[in-house]
């Protein structure tokens, strides 16, 4: 799938290394199955990674390492087969958190017909599905740390830049944000983030420990 807007080097290389936290990974992760183009990138940190191990100091193992390791990969329940193409809105690796379809997911409104969905992952960063009607804007908000969004379906705007299905959106600390979704299909976005947001109206500052739930 032809994408736009892609991953850093940071992030693709922080992926490769396992360094990120688990909801990051999930945006990645989901990113790459629409975007060929940081699939076939991603790869080659992957190789750089393991060349990099190659030259680490050894470490001791214990006499049994290779045979729990092979026991271990025979007796888990991983589907080891190739990628599945995505044809519906949820990428594969954010199916197995939230379901194949929109009606599985438990919406909070945020007003206008805006939307938002936690999803469950370990500390250190959040994410979320954020809805978002077509021809609406997303509640004005600043942020504390970095934020890193996935267009799952629709396109929406944000200074200058259109970023549809498969685009990244990497916004930095305080950076100007406006995003809003076009007219025509509804905007569906998964976004990660790893500090929390700065709503700055009063009623979504109000709102924001309760959608936080």
């Amino acid at each position: 799938m032809k994408t736009t807007h892609h991953l850093n080097e940071q992030l693709q290389m922080g992926y490769a290394a396992g360094v990120l936290p688990e909801a990051f990974n999930l945006v990645i992760a989901s990113h790459l199955c629409l975007s060929d183009e940081s699939r076939a990138t991603q790869c080659c940190y992957d190789a750089v990674g393991g060349a990099v191990l190659d030259k680490c100091e050894k470490e001791r193992m214990s006499v049994d390492a290779l045979s729990a390791t092979l026991h271990q990969i025979k007796t888990c329940a991983c589907d080891t087969s190739a990628p599945k193409i995505c044809t519906g809105v949820f990428p594969e690796p954010l199916q197995g958190y939230i379901g194949e379809n929109l009606e599985s997911i438990h919406w909070h409104s945020m007003g206008k017909g805006v939307r938002q969905a936690n999803i469950p992952t370990a500390k250190g960063a959040c994410v979320r599905l954020l809805f978002v009607p077509a021809g609406q804007a997303v509640p004005d908000h600043g942020r504390q740390g970095t934020e890193v969004t996935l267009v799952l379906q629709g396109i929406y705007a944000d200074m200058g830049e259109r970023y549809s299905r498969g685009d990244i959106k990497i916004t930095a600390p305080d950076a100007p944000s406006q995003p809003v979704a076009e007219n025509g299909q509804d905007c569906i976005c998964l976004s990660a983030t790893d500090a929390p947001l700065k709503f700055h109206r009063w009623l979504h500052r109000f709102l924001h420990p309760l959608l936080k739930r």
